[in-house]
């Protein structure tokens, strides 16, 4: 089982990597001296999800490898929709010493899933939708406070640093910290 999720998340890394590299590819030079019908293609939107934007991101590995140690990647490539307060590497890595190392353990796999579900709450979640003082369930059953403050928005005090990344089932705004439940 442990192998089909290693895949299943090796099969959205090559996936995402060659989306990618077709959408930088450069485009043929069809000028020529004669007349030349060109045909436009309708354009095609990439089917992206919350988990997709995240792999396809260097500074979310460390949330990439927890998500799938969580078995949380099917889920979250679901129907949704989900916004994501996702944290970044250097979030994880200010946790204290051994904290991910302990959390990726097969034996914690409750704790992870606990601490990743409290960064997902239902809904598709716009900044603008955020405000002041606001209360939204995570879940995992708990609650996050929002707060703004010159512009700034904070989630149960970390910092959103991006903001209305969209996917096709859902949002992630980026944090610099770690969300950790009661």
């Amino acid at each position: 089982m442990k192998k089909l999720k290693f895949l299943s998340l090796a099969v959205v890394v090559i996936a995402s990597a060659f989306l990618a590299s077709c959408e930088n590819s450069p485009k043929e030079d069809t000028t020529e001296e004669t007349a030349v019908e060109v045909v436009e293609e309708a354009p095609v939107e990439a089917s992206n999800t919350v988990v997709d934007i995240a792999v396809g991101s260097p500074d979310h590995t460390t949330l990439v490898a927890a998500v799938g140690a969580a078995g949380l990647v099917e889920t979250l490539s679901g129907t949704g929709p989900f916004t994501v307060f996702a944290p970044t590497n250097a979030a994880f890595e200010a946790l204290p010493t051994g904290t991910v190392d302990n959390l990726l353990k097969p034996e914690s796999k409750d704790q992870l899933t606990s601490v990743l579900t409290y960064h997902v709450v239902a809904g598709n979640v716009m900044a603008a939708d955020l405000s002041d003082g606001q209360i939204v369930k995570t879940l995992n059953g708990q609650d996050l406070t929002v707060s703004i403050n010159d512009g700034k928005v904070m989630i149960n005090g970390a910092t959103v640093t991006a903001a209305d990344l969209s996917g096709s089932n859902g949002v992630i705004h980026v944090v610099d910290g770690v969300l950790l439940p009661k």
